[in-house]
């Protein structure tokens, strides 16, 4: 099931983030994450989504958030696509499944004309995801990422939607 986050789930949010396999994978996350900056970021969230600036939404399975999709850097008809899941929820499906609501919400409530998605190249897993859901690689870029503190090669994607 997919909802708006609150701010109740920034302690869940903090416990999956303090597992290096699933942070290592995100640009801008930083690793130790800081508890009171995880709970600022998910207190303004509804903000976000009331200005039209990302729409945040937990992924539930039986009464558990599992991960997090998002619509984010919303302008000018444009989102990027983001999604991160607790390692033991990785290969289930659970991704896929969240991300190709998400589009269709970018897509056809916010009425966004592209979204844009991307990964690091050492998570050729995410990807295949976004291969699967109809993005089209785009390029490879270095990048900065937060929890790794080093640049890497992020390989990043574009959709459209169809028809």
């Amino acid at each position: 099931m997919l909802r708006p986050t609150t701010a109740k789930d920034a302690g869940r949010a903090f416990e999956i983030q303090s597992d290096w396999q699933v942070t290592r994978m995100l640009r801008m996350a930083a690793f130790p994450p800081d508890l009171p900056a995880t709970e600022t970021w998910f207190a303004d969230h509804e903000r976000e989504w009331l200005a039209g600036e990302a729409c945040r939404f937990a992924v539930d399975v039986e009464g558990r958030m599992i991960g997090l999709v998002d619509i984010d850097e919303i302008a000018d008809g444009e989102g990027e696509l983001g999604y991160w899941f607790e390692r033991a929820a990785w290969g289930s499906g659970y991704a896929s499944e969240a991300a190709r609501a998400a589009i269709r919400f970018a897509f056809e409530a916010i009425g966004l004309s592209v979204l844009k998605s991307g990964h690091a190249q050492d998570n050729p897993a995410s990807g295949r995801i976004l291969v699967k859901l109809g993005f089209r690689h785009l390029d490879t870029v270095d990048r900065f990422s937060r929890p790794r503190a080093e640049n890497i090669r992020q390989c990043r994607y574009v959709l459209a939607p169809s028809g």
